[in-house]
């Protein structure tokens, strides 16, 4: 992979690997703010969904790496469907996407998830999940309405899907989104009354491991959870009295389940670097003990990094952060390298 697409405050910022090196070939939509980017690696097709402050959600789609786009009609929630009671539903924010077989999948604010089978021209919204007898307990965390930011479909199984809501949990469907039900055993929301309710978790990102599905991570709100038996349950392996525990990301190695990065910050209403010192945390051996690094990283800092910051792939790991700094590590994250300082607000990072 040599090219790298950043969602950002203004704009789709392109990156490409120049003998070694991060150089900015270009820029599309800018001024603009890009919500999050997507490949779709059978096709090639990239997607860049805008969140234009004065026209709404946006959809944008190129066949041809960038060359070219073409504004696609957005998804439309159907007449008469609400939030909450007496609160029109209508397409606020597009969080995350995912292939599922010849289905594209998009997570929306608030709280659906569409599908498309022809790639944009025409959207579904599934039932199965709207519908869900749960949905209008849901609830806005940094946003006003919940939110689907994570879709992961098992690779294993094109109808074995999860999603992330922000606020609700985690959902699993095993018949292709027919049916859904809450996996959140073992999870704490402690700012609700019943820190263990099924519903109204608040899970940040989550990820499959691709070398065992089997095995999930997730960073939430109340910190960093893992599950070994397909989301069944979940145990905290939050770093007691250490930096990993609250932040948004969470990436995990392709090749080894046991592998996973955070980039922590300070919790709840200050969400800043601990200690204004960017640091990453990553295990070796499935969250059992945590290594922070900081070589490279600024100190004096009051970055953050947002959920769908960073990406892996071969030698490179990359992250971004709020405040437009872009860093590279090529050693597992032990060292790191800016790539920019000066970027706008930094709100998802691919590579391709």
């Amino acid at each position: 992979m040599n090219k790298l697409l950043l969602g950002t405050r203004k704009g789709l910022i392109i990156y490409q690997n120049q003998n070694g090196k991060w150089k900015l070939t270009d820029t599309h939509f800018i001024g603009i703010p890009v919500s999050y980017t997507y490949v779709d690696k059978d096709s090639g097709i990239w997607w860049a969904f805008l969140d234009h402050g004065h026209w709404g959600v946006k959809v944008h789609q190129s066949t041809d790496e960038g060359t070219t786009w073409e504004e696609l009609k957005a998804p439309e929630y159907p007449e008469g469907e609400e939030v909450k009671e007496g609160v029109p539903a209508s397409l606020k924010y597009i969080w995350g996407a995912a292939k599922s077989g010849d289905k594209v999948l998009l997570g929306t604010d608030p709280g659906g998830l569409f599908e498309t089978t022809d790639n944009g021209k025409t959207y579904s919204l599934n039932r199965g999940l709207w519908d869900h007898p749960s949905r209008k307990d849901w609830f806005g965390g940094g946003r006003d309405n919940p939110g689907i930011h994570s879709v992961c479909v098992d690779p294993r199984d094109e109808n074995h899907i999860y999603i992330a809501i922000s606020c609700a949990g985690v959902f699993e469907t095993t018949d292709g989104g027919k049916s859904w039900k809450p996996m959140n055993k073992g999870l704490k929301a402690d700012f609700l009354p019943d820190p263990d309710a099924e519903i109204g978790q608040d899970p940040h990102l989550l990820v499959i491991s691709p070398s065992n599905p089997d095995v999930m991570w997730q960073q939430n709100h109340c910190g960093i959870f893992k599950s070994e038996d397909a989301a069944k349950t979940w145990q905290d392996i939050s770093e007691e009295n250490g930096p990993a525990n609250f932040g948004f990301l969470i990436q995990v190695h392709p090749e080894n389940e046991d592998m996973a990065w955070v980039v922590p910050g300070v919790s709840d209403g200050v969400r800043v670097a601990i200690d204004q010192k960017l640091q990453v945390c990553r295990t070796d051996d499935g969250g059992k003990t945590w290594q922070s690094f900081t070589n490279g990283l600024p100190e004096d800092c009051y970055d953050i990094v947002y959920r769908h910051c960073m990406d892996y792939d071969g030698d490179s790991l990359i992250f971004g952060t709020t405040t437009g700094n872009l860093f590279v590590s090529n050693d597992l994250g032990e060292n790191w390298e800016a790539i920019s300082n000066y970027l706008p607000m930094i709100y998802s990072v691919s590579l391709v």
